[in-house]
Order: C-alpha cells, then sequence, then structure tokens
C-alpha cells in the first residue's frame, strides 16, 4: 500500500520542524550573560509581550553550565526529531483508509452534486440541506461510520442532503462566488425541493456558512430556518495584519492562478499552516506515543486524510475570497454582493442558529461573533471547540450535534422524530 503524500506540503512542515529545533543549538551561543558572542539576549529587539519571558529565560539559563546544557539540548533536540519522524512514518503507513460508500447523488451538474442520506424518509420529514466549504471535500460531515453528522441526523428523523461540491473541472474554474450560490446551490435547493424536501432548514459549514447565507438571503421564503457553523464575517477583527498581508502576498501570483484557473490545494495548504507554523510538529510528535492500533490512532488518520484531501479553488473564487474577503473585508463593511445584490444579514427574516468555536484558529471566534450580532432572529451557541472538533471532535455529538437538532426541531413545518 503506497504511503500517503501528507501532511501537505510534507517539504513544507517538516522544514518548518527541523529548522525550529535545529535552530536553538544555532542560537545558543547569542543566550547566555558573559558570552562572547556579539549579540546577547538582552541587546535582542524583543516584542515587548515578550521582554518578560526573555529575561526569566536569560536568568534560568545563567543557572544552568554551559557544556551540560549544551549537551541536553542536543538531546531534547534529536528526541524531538526522532518522534516527529516516528509520528510521520506511522501516520503515512498507517493500513486504515476510508471505505464509508456515499449514499448516491440524486442530481448531478458538472462536478457538482447532491446526495440524499434518507432517500426513503417519511414524506413529512424535516429536510437539511447541508454546505459545505469550496476548499476541502464535502466528507467531513460524513466522516466516519461512527463520526458522521449527516448519519447521525438521519438518524433522529431528518431528511439530510449533502451539497459535494468536488474538485473544479473545466467549467468551474471560470466560477465566482455568484455562479456557485445561484447556479449550482440554487439548483441543490431545487432538487432537493423536487425530491419532497419541504422548505428545508439549510445548514453551512465555515466557508460553506457564507455561502448558505447568500442563499437564504435570496430565496428566505423557501427556507424553515439557517444554520450557521464556524461562519467568519469581520476578517479583521483578530490578526488583521495577517489578513492584509495575505494581498500583497498573492500579488505576484495572480497572473499564473488566472492563466491556470485555480489555486492550487498546496498553496492553499501552506496558506492554512501560516495560522499555526508549528502545529504540525506538535501533533506528529504526540502521534509518536499513540497505540497505532488504537482507536485513537484511527480517529487521527481519518481526520489527517480529509485535511490532506482537499480541492482546488476556482481562480474567481479565490481572488474574491483572499482578496474581497481577508484584504477589504467586504462582507463586515456591507459590500459583498452576489449577482450585483449585497449580502446582508441583518436583511434575512429567518429563525437562525450560529455556533462559534471558542478555539478555532481558522475562524476567529470574534468573526463569527460579528456576524450573529447582525442577524435579525437569531439564537448565538458558544462552545469551547475548535474549527473542526465541533463538527467531527469526540464532544462534537454532546455539545453540538445534539442542541443542533433540538434546534431544528423546533423550527416551524414538519417536525423531528425521536
Amino acid at each position: 500500500m503506497p504511503a500517503r503524500i501528507g501532511p501537505r506540503p510534507l517539504a513544507l512542515h517538516v522544514a518548518i520542524a527541523a529548522m525550529s529545533w535545529l535552530s536553538c543549538a544555532a542560537a545558543l551561543p547569542f543566550s547566555k550573560k558573559g558570552s562572547p558572542a556579539p549579540v546577547r539576549l538582552p541587546g535582542l529587539a524583543w516584542h515587548p509581550s515578550l521582554k518578560e519571558r526573555a529575561a526569566s529565560l536569560e536568568n534560568e539559563l545563567a543557572r544552568h553550565p554551559e557544556p551540560a546544557f549544551r549537551e541536553a539540548l542536543g538531546r531534547e533536540i534529536k528526541t524531538r526529531l526522532a518522534d516527529f519522524h516516528e509520528g510521520l512514518t506511522r501516520y503515512r503507513h498507517h493500513p486504515w483508509r476510508r471505505g464509508l460508500a456515499s449514499p448516491p447523488a440524486i442530481w448531478c451538474e458538472g462536478t457538482t452534486r447532491l446526495v440524499d442520506y434518507a432517500p426513503d424518509a417519511p414524506k413529512d420529514a424535516p429536510a437539511v440541506l447541508l454546505v459545505p466549504s469550496l476548499v476541502n471535500r464535502a466528507y467531513i460531515l460524513d466522516l466516519d461510520e461512527g463520526n458522521s453528522f449527516a448519519r447521525y441526523l438521519a438518524a433522529r428523523g431528518f431528511r439530510p442532503f449533502l451539497v459535494d461540491w468536488d474538485a473544479p473541472g473545466e467549467a468551474e474554474r471560470k466560477f465566482g462566488l455568484s455562479t456557485y450560490v445561484d447556479g449550482r446551490l440554487a439548483g441543490a435547493l431545487a432538487a432537493a425541493e423536487r425530491a419532497g424536501a419541504q422548505r428545508p432548514a439549510v445548514l453551512g459549514y465555515c466557508m460553506g456558512g457564507l455561502l448558505a447565507l447568500g442563499l437564504a438571503a435570496k430565496h428566505q421564503s423557501r427556507i424553515s430556518g439557517l444554520v450557521l457553523l464556524a461562519t467568519p464575517w469581520d476578517f479583521h477583527t483578530e490578526r488583521t495584519d495577517l489578513a492584509l498581508g495575505i494581498g500583497d502576498a498573492m500579488t505576484p501570483w495572480w497572473p499564473w492562478i488566472e492563466a491556470a484557473g485555480e489555486l492550487p490545494v498546496d498553496v492553499l495548504q501552506a496558506m492554512f499552516a501560516a495560522l499555526d507554523p508549528f502545529m504540525a510538529a506538535r501533533k506528529f510528535r504526540n502521534l509518536a506515543n499513540v497505540d497505532p492500533a488504537g482507536a485513537r490512532m484511527r480517529g487521527f488518520v481519518a481526520l489527517e486524510d480529509w485535511l490532506n484531501d482537499g480541492v482546488p479553488l476556482s481562480a474567481p473564487v479565490a481572488r474574491e475570497t483572499l482578496i474581497g474577503w481577508y484584504t477589504e473585508n467586504l462582507p463586515a463593511a456591507g459590500r459583498w454582493t452576489l449577482s450585483g445584490r449585497a449580502i446582508l444579514p441583518q436583511a434575512i427574516d429567518l429563525p437562525s442558529l450560529c455556533i462559534v468555536p471558542g478555539q478555532d484558529r481558522i475562524v476567529p471566534p470574534a468573526s463569527a461573533r460579528a456576524l450573529a450580532k447582525r442577524m435579525k432572529r437569531v439564537e448565538a451557541m458558544e462552545r469551547n471547540l475548535g474549527h473542526i472538533g465541533l463538527v467531527v471532535g469526540s464532544r462534537a455529538k454532546e455539545e453540538v450535534w445534539e442542541p443542533l437538532v433540538a434546534w431544528l426541531g423546533r423550527l416551524p413545518g414538519p417536525r423531528a422524530r425521536a
């Protein structure tokens, strides 16, 4: 069985891990008072938030003889590199592969399809249209046999329809967000209605939340309620410098991206890695101490496989999101439009639920809270979970799925069965 290609981009994650640890040995001569090195800790330009920690570190280092400390540092670097390598090897060669078959599609257009998870449900079963992000595979909502939000909804008496965007084909490489929402997503809603869905609720996750919001803004009379999971709105609430820097970083690449018609997966993955550059080093080091045959390892592999099974963004969508959303912050400014129409949360008169993950690095909690504050008939729910833990983590069922199902059951129209 061939080794996995992830974590993607593999070379970047290996380089970050190796350089972060090996640089500690290179920096050691500069770290002690009385060092013959031309620069010592007191001469470094520390960020104000780090000055106190730097002084504490310098005092701590002064207590240890340099030869002994150098040897201990060398051992620690070797241990971390060995654990990182072991964790990578365990993941890349793990025998588990996802074998969960998706239900058949009831509608297809181009590379987009709509999957019905309860085709035999009674006619009065309340329907839910699930809208994932464009940059990741839809099966995050159907990850594994025992960890599938779509199948959980079906088991609770709902009729879930999952929009599977897949990778852009020749036609989709020309799509902007307007075409995806007003064309494909509206087409999926119509297909669900033809299949018997009566005013389905619409649930969007991450970027899919913004697409769901756009759909709801234009088709309120056909929708019973709106659920937004980890959905960003104000892209300048936290780490504004990073959001603004995306535009500058991407400027020289736009001609190449537009010629190719898409922004490649590994470039997207590298951008996500910039949010927490050392995350891969931490999690794969920890994996070295996990039972390779245990349930925890299998869960890790299932999620990591999904993370590395991303899809590219069409060039127009890449420009609209990276420049329009992150750099110009058009949604929060009230200037984000679909087919010329501004998408304003306060204009949506539907029962709405915003679920905010309090430990989210991808969508800062303040960004998601900003959306809830602008909505009219909204209930906000915050959970101390991460971006992905919100939908597939060990606490997702108890803290998110169950209260979400209870909220859906209170919507007007057909009721969920116990």
